[in-house]
């Protein structure tokens, strides 16, 4: 009986303490994903980044290389801790965007990429909205005159500041004068909400 009563008391004070572990990380701002679903997500976007920036430099060949490693770093992303009916949606977003990068890598017309950049952008904006993506804030930005000077095309950044993938830097009319043209149309800023259960 006294091993049973010790037992108990041992097992009280485990869970205690892990409750107030629970606590603080919740006070600290923790995510409510797992570790494991925010590196594979911050690990394709940064091959997003990579993929924007070969934009950038109309790098086509760095854009064909990095599509695909983006492409295999979304099949990539671990839903651990996600409930099953959770999935489908964010599932069915990412294969969208999985078809907008192979499209990206057999179209051989930048202004095509482009168009494929803009569609893939749509995309995963929608995934990381979906997922409530809550690890840091990321920036959709907007061109206004990314395709004939007068039809707009987005992209995501983890900074406010301006690096223009669809004029980039060697533009045949521009140069690199509009490296800077667009703004900041709205922020994915689930991180106030780090506390909040799925």
């Amino acid at each position: 009986m006294r091993t049973f009563i010790i037992c108990f008391l041992l097992a009280f004070f485990i869970s205690c303490n892990n409750s107030q572990n629970v606590e603080t990380a919740q006070s600290k701002g923790v995510s409510k994903h797992s570790n494991s679903f925010n590196s594979s997500v911050q690990s394709a976007m940064d091959s997003y980044h990579q993929l924007t920036e070969a934009f950038v430099n109309w790098d086509s060949i760095g854009i064909i290389r990095t599509s695909g490693e983006l492409e295999r770093r979304l099949d990539s992303i671990n839903f651990f801790g996600f409930r099953p009916e959770k999935i489908t949606v964010p599932v069915d977003t990412l294969n969208l965007a999985k078809k907008d990068l192979k499209a990206m890598a057999l179209n051989k017309n930048i202004t095509d990429k482009r168009h494929d950049l803009n569609s893939l952008t749509q995309h995963l904006y929608a995934f990381l909205e979906t997922v409530q993506y809550d690890d840091k804030k990321i920036y959709l930005q907007e061109c206004p005159m990314a395709f004939n000077d007068t039809e707009s095309g987005i992209w995501l950044s983890e900074t406010k500041d301006i690096r223009n993938p669809y004029l980039g830097l060697h533009h045949p009319k521009y140069g690199k004068a509009m490296i800077d043209c667009g703004d900041t149309k709205t922020t994915i800023d689930f991180t106030s909400a780090k506390n909040k259960t799925k």
